[in-house]
């Protein structure tokens, strides 16, 4: 089988630990013991009122220009201990202040790594030059205790296929989270919420901090997709992972203008496992998924409700060495005239991570009529070291001006960006012979 040519551009995205968030700082409180919380309180109510404006002077000195609008931070935080204080009403403005200092802390949102993006057309589409395209791109940042969360860059890729990467700036902070009332306070209802951001506030600044009991160590490889209703209306879809420190669980967030994220549960029998990738629109009226159930293998879903899953099929087992431990898919199919291009990721010996490809038949997705037989990617000598050496993985790509532009976290350290020219990918799936049935047939 011919090769292709692809080329890695000069983008490199790398974690920033200067990038924090302000969040809640509650001491763990102990069964059988005084509650830390109140004896807190009780020592920062006991520091004379005339103190107060020097020590919030110092705090201001020290942190006001990391955060945007530090003062409602601060006043947030107080809130969240208020009715701990008795006659907390009438607590001074500047003791207010103080306290919800002394129960705010900084987490460096990048400090162990930036990886696994993920990039789709943006909503705002204007003042942009003739040929050229906005994206939003969606990455996978992890920080103190291997949390992970979501944060963004915008960018452009021009009428060549040329991409730029907007710098981002120094600030960040996590949105406003409310929980919907009509799931009233169930282990549910914390699970499904909305979470929302300032108008003014710039794209990069924003970060999806888990919320919700089911991710409390992290929101993970988020899959975003802009999906088009046969109206033509738009809205933008992301699968994630949700992890609480034991268990996984596929979750969803619903967008459309990247300012107000809304997040919820999925249901049934295929919502199981890590990987769900949602079709960008509906195929035969129904919405279409792709999963991998089995914990190894890629399968594909159909639906008619968004939030339910439970018509599940295998769509393909591995057919090669470097995907024999394990497949799965690397983010939402993109819609080409001679199918649905899907990117995988294989696992081969010594674990190591590759990114390949399939075709799905255009109007029976659940129909493979194109595989690669050698890997489109392989982590080389500049990304193979890492947090987990040896891979090389992403969570969807994007076409523009004939180009396949694939952006990749490597070795769960760093991200960079290859792109290829769509049509000869297009040309050697199709030239591939139609997968075998069954892992015991792989080739070398």
């Amino acid at each position: 089988m011919r090769s292709i040519s692809i080329q890695r551009t000069r983008h490199r995205l790398e974690a920033n630990a200067r990038r924090v968030v302000a969040n809640p700082f509650l001491p763990t409180e102990d069964a059988g013991l005084p509650s830390r919380v109140s004896l807190l309180l009780a020592r920062i109510m006991d520091v004379p009122e005339a103190e107060l404006a020097a020590l919030n002077a110092e705090v201001s000195k020290r942190f006001d220009a990391r955060h945007r609008d530090f003062s409602k931070v601060l006043r947030r935080q107080f809130e969240l201990v208020a009715d701990r204080i008795p006659d907390h009403a009438h607590v001074s403005s500047e003791r207010q202040r103080f306290i919800g200092a002394c129960f705010t802390h900084e987490y460096s949102i990048e400090a162990a790594a930036l990886f696994n993006p993920s990039i789709v057309a943006a909503p705002d589409q204007q003042g942009l030059a003739s040929g050229s395209l906005r994206f939003i791109m969606s990455l996978r940042a992890v920080g103190e205790g291997h949390v992970s969360s979501i944060e963004f860059r915008g960018g452009v890729i021009d009428a060549t296929g040329a991409m730029t990467i907007d710098a981002p700036g120094a600030r960040v902070e996590t949105g406003r989270v409310n929980a919907p009332a009509r799931f009233g306070k169930s282990l549910l209802a914390s699970s499904n919420y909305v979470t929302a951001f300032p108008a003014d506030s710039e794209l990069a600044e924003r970060v999806i901090f888990p919320a919700g009991p089911n991710e409390t160590r992290g929101i993970e490889d988020a899959r975003f997709v802009r999906s088009t209703e046969s109206d033509g209306s738009v809205k933008y879809y992301a699968t994630y992972t949700a992890y609480d420190g034991f268990a996984i669980l596929p979750q969803l967030i619903e967008t459309q203008d990247f300012l107000q994220f809304r997040v919820s549960t999925l249901n049934g029998a295929a919502a199981q496992n890590k990987g769900m990738a949602l079709f960008p629109r509906r195929v035969d009226g129904k919405y279409v998924m792709l999963s991998r159930r089995d914990r190894e293998n890629l399968h594909l879903s159909v639906s008619n409700e968004m939030h339910r899953w439970d018509d599940v099929v295998e769509l393909y087992r591995a057919q090669n060495v470097w995907e024999i431990l394990q497949l799965g898919n690397c983010g939402s199919p993109i819609e080409t005239e001679a199918g649905w291009l899907v990117l995988t990721h294989g696992v081969g010996p010594m674990r190591r991570y590759a990114i390949g490809a399939l075709l799905l038949d255009l109007h029976d997705p659940r129909r493979v009529i194109g595989f690669l037989k050698t890997p489109l990617i392989e982590p080389d000598e500049s990304e193979r070291e890492g947090y987990v050496p040896n891979v090389v993985y992403t969570c969807g790509a994007i076409v523009h001006a004939q180009q396949l532009i694939i952006p990749y976290g490597y070795s769960d350290s760093g991200i960079a960006v290859a792109q290829l020219a769509l049509s000869d990918l297009l040309e050697l799936l199709l030239e591939s012979q139609p997968p075998r049935p069954g892992r015991a047939q792989v080739a070398a």
